[in-house]
């Protein structure tokens, strides 16, 4: 199919290189010219693993082309694709501002029949809205059919989960305009859920919050694990093997964080908020997330009694391992309020600095290695579980650091472990490594 998607972020780069790896006409659409122009060169503007070079072999097979211009992108498109942001909002409702913008753009450049498939994440019944947008706008006599297809991609693994997701969702009002849908991903062969638009629209915030609730929920049985002496990581290990429960998304640590979580769940307490439906549950996640991006920085006060003044390493910068993306990081969160607990920070991430200097600007120190980071510093926090850092020995920060004081927000290391390296440890749902001679110098 020849095929237009909108928007080269993160949902509208990956989905258009994936489909026209499996042989669709794609042309990637951007009202960013320099992005569009570094793309046509096969530079890609995010970090995402096997995302260049599939990019770099569409190109090439002259399947994939990117361009800023509206009536060139439209023209004779059998489907066009809505990837565009819809950025939080102060009250947290979600701006459909670059959605209608895209909807009155496309009413002004079609000349045909064409099916328009909304990625992005909308508020339930934007879909109808986009339709009357474009039928508003349009001059000509051309049908056009809206259809709901959100994404569930996790960045880090985007690839794998376009061509091995566990389902596509198509949300139709009409059978043809859902068959066309279904026939533009068969090539990938994964299994298709059929519903009507809002339900679509639905699916993907119910999901989001679901997995934001089981993040929040293992986060709060850690911290009575810590309380009463019981260890998560067998906690967790012991309810996931209930099928009706599963493993996933039950790793304990400092709450979630990137583009989708916090503002997916915040934007559906306002959808509730919108139907006079107080969403108490999901409420209650928000803040326990919250609570739980502070809980190191906590910790560490607890033990030194105040970090000013203290050299600190800050090990990972990104909201999770394999992206370069900090939007709502609990890292970034963690630097901000080290700089003003007085503390010298500096931070080692293998990705995402540049993004993360966009928010800190010259707050903290920037390392290009772990070792550098952590050389002579009074405690190291450990923010992002990047296999790098995972695999990193204990022994090295013995070695390295003035004083060996550990606080890990993602588990990375066994207490057998750090029991062994002779550091102080600090972890979350376990109980702390202290080494003998610590006690009498620090609050513990």
């Amino acid at each position: 199919m020849k095929v237009t998607v909108v928007g080269v972020g993160y949902v509208g780069l990956v989905t258009g290189t994936c489909l026209a790896d499996v042989g669709h006409q794609i042309t990637c659409m951007d009202v960013d010219r320099a992005k569009i122009e570094n793309l046509k060169l096969g530079f890609i503007p995010i970090y995402e693993p096997f995302l260049e070079d599939l990019v770099k072999k569409n190109l090439i097979r002259q399947n994939l082309m990117f361009t800023n211009d509206k009536h060139l992108a439209y023209k004779g498109t059998d489907i066009i694709i809505i990837a565009v942001g819809t950025p939080e909002q102060e009250d947290g409702t979600a701006n459909l501002s670059y959605i209608r913008s895209v909807a009155e753009d496309i009413a002004n450049n079609i000349d045909s029949d064409v099916i328009v498939v909304t990625k992005s994440t909308v508020p339930v019944g934007t879909n109808y809205k986009i339709k009357k947008w474009i039928e508003e706008k349009i001059i000509e006599d051309i049908k056009v059919d809206v259809v709901s297809n959100p994404e569930f991609l996790r960045e880090g693994s985007a690839i794998k989960d376009t061509f091995e997701g566990e389902r596509i969702i198509i949300g139709s009002d009409t059978e043809v305009a859902g068959k066309h849908v279904e026939e533009l991903y068969h090539p990938f062969n994964i299994p298709i859920v059929k519903t009507d638009i809002k339900s679509a629209e639905m699916i993907k915030y119910a999901s989001n919050a679901f997995l934001a609730t089981k993040i929040s929920f293992i986060n709060e049985i850690a911290n009575i694990c810590e309380k009463v002496g019981a260890n998560i990581e067998d906690v967790a290990d012991g309810i996931g093997r209930d099928k009706r429960i599963g493993k996933e998304f039950l790793g304990a640590g400092i709450g979630y964080g990137g583009s989708c979580f916090p503002k997916d769940t915040k934007a559906l307490v306002q959808i509730a908020g919108n139907v006079q439906h107080d969403f108490e549950l999901l409420e209650a996640v928000i803040r326990v997330n919250n609570s739980q991006q502070r809980k190191l920085i906590n910790i560490a006060k607890e033990v030194f009694g105040s970090l000013k003044g203290k050299n600190v390493a800050l090990l990972g910068l990104s909201f999770k391992p394999n992206t370069d993306d900090v939007r709502e990081s609990a890292s970034i969160l963690m630097a901000n309020q080290l700089v003003l607990e007085g503390a010298r920070v500096t931070a080692y991430d293998p990705v995402a600095f540049a993004n993360a200097e966009q928010i800190l600007g010259n707050r903290i120190i920037y390392s290009f290695s772990i070792e550098e980071a952590i050389k002579e510093v009074d405690l190291c926090i450990i923010g992002t579980d990047w296999k790098e850092i995972r695999e990193f020995s204990l022994l090295k920060y013995k070695s390295l650091m003035k004083t060996p004081f550990i606080f890990d927000g993602r588990n990375c290391y066994s207490l057998e472990e750090a029991e062994k390296a002779g550091v102080n440890y600090f972890s979350i749902g376990r109980n702390p490594v202290i080494m003998k001679d610590t006690n009498d110098k620090h609050r513990i």
